[in-house]
């Protein structure tokens, strides 16, 4: 079922990233990384490096065995390093004495865990970017268009669609941020032996978990991190995040799909979007992909945030309750940014029927505008029981609210007609939108330039 599935829910790159051989792959990494640090400190012979390297390749491994034989063993790592140890002594049978040396299975597990990590966010932060400048080419293209902002979904005040766009780029810039520390403090080589302290390598232990951390482009840890997993829920909760923000961002575009409102659609095209039985549907089947993602990830996290009270040097049974979570939820995010990146791509804006709801109230969604422009002679509470008074009046009359405004001479006198005119126009009652505007394009252009061509990545 999860296979049929991820083509629509989850990300292409990220999910080869926690494929069946690259997770087993990130393991036998760091054991060939380990068995070549321990050679150089002289803790193993040289010699043992090159069988180690040669039999340390995914594809090769007997994965139904090794599938079979986690549920008896209680992780992967020890059936992985027993296969691994059976194709060293076909090479090099002394090589074989020395996989795994002083290592635990956490070791392997956890770094191998971090090593697909690495990967993941790097196809993550290269589809955020992708999707940074499609959004800023949309916020500049719409800056000035004029559409209604809805609060409790209902028509509120004019705002631009470029204003409602800034307010998902903005957010997608912090990601971006909080995407560099994430790496700066997640990225972390672990290795501490049985039980943290790596006695069986002597006074090595320190020597080799540096030479590790080096050789796999990682960071060298404190301390073993076996039972502290913050470093886990912090990948976790920038996935969480990265997607709740994508999910608020679907949940609007939705909205505005509906055919009463009809302000955007979805890209169309033969099999998308469609009914089994109503061929005039156009669905916003990608809104639905990245909803769905949003859905998820918030009792994922909340599993992560659960697994952290580890019980003293190594859990039970909460460090194994990390190992699909996490990678579910980076695969969840990645697909949810790559299905805002062509929904963002293809979709298609209807400026003029933004336009045409703007008059569905006949003016009532301009009242603030009066009541302000009164408050400046008689007092904002005055002036606002006298324009609530009036709207009361225009919906019922069903007229719009500016004929009636012009037949009170309580307004009249201190408001002239072509005052009134502009002031129920949405045009002019759009407050310091572009300034917004032009402060997100500003910071997203200084994170992310623009292509040189003019045209947004694929």
């Amino acid at each position: 079922m999860t296979e049929l599935l991820d083509s629509l829910l989850r990300g292409a790159a990220v999910t080869a990233r926690f494929s069946r051989d690259a997770t087993l792959q990130g393991m036998l990494d760091f054991e060939v990384a380990l068995a070549a640090a321990e050679a150089e400190a002289g803790l193993i012979p040289a010699a043992a490096v090159a069988p180690i390297t040669t039999a340390a390749r995914a594809g090769e491994l007997d994965w139904t065995a090794l599938r079979d034989d986690a549920a008896r063993a209680g992780n992967l790592a020890i059936p992985l390093v027993k296969q691994l140890t059976a194709r060293v002594k076909t090479l090099d049978a002394d090589a074989a004495r020395f996989v795994h040396w002083g290592a635990t299975s956490q070791d392997a597990i956890d770094t191998g865990l971090i090593l697909q990590v690495r990967g993941a966010l790097d196809d993550l932060g290269a589809d955020l970017d992708t999707l940074i400048r499609r959004l800023a080419a949309q916020v500049r293209e719409h800056r000035a268009t004029v559409m209604i902002g809805r609060t409790w979904l209902q028509h509120a005040l004019p705002i631009t669609f470029g204003l409602k766009l800034a307010g998902t780029l903005d957010a997608l810039l912090r990601a971006r941020a909080d995407l560099a520390n994430v790496r700066e403090q997640v990225l972390y080589v672990q290795f501490g032996g049985a039980a943290g302290t790596l006695a069986s390598l002597g006074d090595k232990g320190p020597t080799v978990a540096a030479a590790l951390a080096r050789r796999l482009g990682l960071s060298e840890a404190g301390t073993p991190w076996h039972g502290q997993r913050d470093r886990v829920v912090r990948v976790g909760s920038w996935a969480a995040s990265l997607t709740g923000t994508l999910g608020k961002f679907a949940r609007d575009t939705a909205l505005l799909t509906q055919t009463e409102v009809g302000e955007i659609a979805e890209a169309s095209g033969a099999g998308r979007g469609g009914s089994s039985t109503m061929p005039h549907k156009r669905n916003p089947v990608g809104c639905a992909a990245i909803l769905a993602a949003a859905a998820r990830t918030p009792q994922l996290v909340a599993t992560l945030f659960g697994a952290m009270q580890q019980d003293h040097e190594r859990g039970l049974g909460t460090w194994h309750a990390e190992w699909e979570t996490l990678p579910e939820l980076l695969m969840l995010c990645g697909g949810a940014l790559a299905t805002a990146c062509a929904l963002v791509e293809d979709w298609t804006v209807d400026t003029e029927r933004m336009r045409a709801n703007l008059d569905v109230t006949h003016g009532l969604i301009m009242a603030e505008a009066v009541t302000m422009a009164l408050g400046e002679s008689m007092g904002r509470l005055d002036a606002h029981r006298l324009v609530e008074a009036r709207c009361r009046d225009a919906l019922a009359q069903h007229r719009h609210l500016l004929d009636v405004l012009r037949e009170d001479t309580d307004i009249t006198r201190r408001l002239s007609a072509d005052a009134l005119a502009r002031l129920t126009d949405p045009q002019h009652y759009l407050g310091a939108a572009d300034t917004f505007v032009s402060r997100v394009l500003a910071l997203a252009d200084a994170a992310v330039p623009p292509s040189p061509t003019g045209r947004t990545p694929q």
